[in-house]
């Protein structure tokens, strides 16, 4: 199977609704690992948040699995996802899977068998990476690696619950955030992360599912003197070789714009499947509205406050690296509070309005 042509994926494209939705991991769950764990999938949670985004108006997730517990579990994630899409679908929700991701903020690898509490204020203190970055160095795990992506996607290939796939989140992403501030990761495991990347289109290329691929460039903000949308092999690749384009944007209004002018170039629709970040200027308010005029798909970062702490701000030098100001006293990332009610109603009235002009 073929990258989809221009034509094609712009017709597909036109085919469908604006999406507009979320990254999606239960109040209850601190990382993915314990989203889809058999002991601790929350059925219950999902399904009462699932339908509080619906009644906000939204149209898709996008959601990471866990390589972790298919690796332990392979029928029971499949299982447990299967039950996501129907209660997704149910709601009137379309479903983008992100198979692979290297954001493993808490420096630990995955654990199937630990259960972990949230480090009390601290930013997404228990994320792992999947398949984890030891596990990504060790030459034997591979083998499972396809198995995964094939098992997945060959299951899902038609089925109109799914939206589209998502390969592999932030490949080569170093960042570990320690005692209040950020480090990286050590040895750098960013080769591993390209060459699993290429591996992950040509394993799902194979299988020939109805839905595009896409792998999102994740340092588009460093756009080249050339204006060029990447500075580094790993966003190239993602940007060459996806159907439509994805790519992530914690950044204030004029360089979202800088970064969807200079992806232009590929002639092709277009997702920010990471934005909203209050503190560095990454603002509904300002940001939706645009996302919506310029006919990409958007899915901002958090639904619920919950264990994942991602309504705290970014380590300190990091924010302030994006140009931004910390406080505690307004949220980073998230829409809702626990009981369902909204952060800021003003938020949510922005999403029922670019909602309504999409379908007009």
């Amino acid at each position: 199977m073929e990258k989809w042509s221009s034509a094609s994926i712009r017709d597909w494209w036109n085919d469908n609704p604006w999406p507009c939705g979320f990254n999606y991991l239960p109040s209850t769950a601190v990382n993915f690992l314990e989203f889809w764990h058999p002991n601790s999938f929350d059925r219950e949670t999902i399904k009462r948040e699932l339908k509080w985004a619906a009644d906000v108006g939204f149209n898709s997730i996008r959601v990471n699995l866990s390589f972790s517990v298919w690796q332990h579990d392979p029928d029971g994630i499949l299982e447990r996802f299967d039950e996501f899409l129907a209660t997704a679908k149910h709601l009137g929700l379309r479903v983008v899977p992100t198979l692979f991701d290297d954001c493993g903020f808490s420096g630990l690898e995955p654990n199937f068998h630990q259960d972990l509490s949230p480090i009390p204020a601290v930013h997404n203190s228990r994320a792992m990476a999947s398949p984890g970055r030891a596990a990504l160095l060790e030459e034997s795990n591979w083998r499972q690696f396809e198995q995964y992506v094939r098992q997945f996607i060959s299951t899902y290939a038609k089925d109109n619950r799914v939206l589209i796939w998502d390969l592999y989140n932030e490949p080569g992403n170093h960042m570990v955030f320690t005692n209040g501030g950020f480090g990286t990761y050590e040895p750098d495991f960013t080769v591993f992360s390209q060459r699993l990347l290429e591996r992950c289109f040509d394993w799902a290329r194979d299988e020939k599912p109805a839905q595009p691929l896409t792998a999102g460039a994740w340092r588009t903000g460093d756009i080249g003197e050339d204006g060029s949308p990447y500075s580094n092999d790993i966003d190239r690749f993602a940007l060459e070789n996806s159907d439509l384009i994805s790519f992530h944007a914690y950044c204030d209004l004029k360089t979202l714009e800088n970064i969807v002018d200079s992806l232009e170039r590929f002639d092709r629709p277009m997702l920010c499947t990471e934005w909203m970040a209050r503190h560095i200027n990454s603002l509904i308010e300002t940001h939706l509205p645009i996302l919506r005029q310029r006919k990409i798909g958007s899915y901002h970062w958090g639904l619920v406050e919950g264990k994942t702490q991602t309504y705290l701000p970014w380590p300190r030098e990091l924010v302030e690296a994006h140009g931004g100001t910390l406080t505690r006293d307004m949220w980073f990332h998230d829409l809702l509070r626990a009981s369902g009610e909204p952060y800021n109603e003003a938020e949510i009235d922005c999403f029922r309005q670019e909602l309504l002009k999409a379908k007009a």
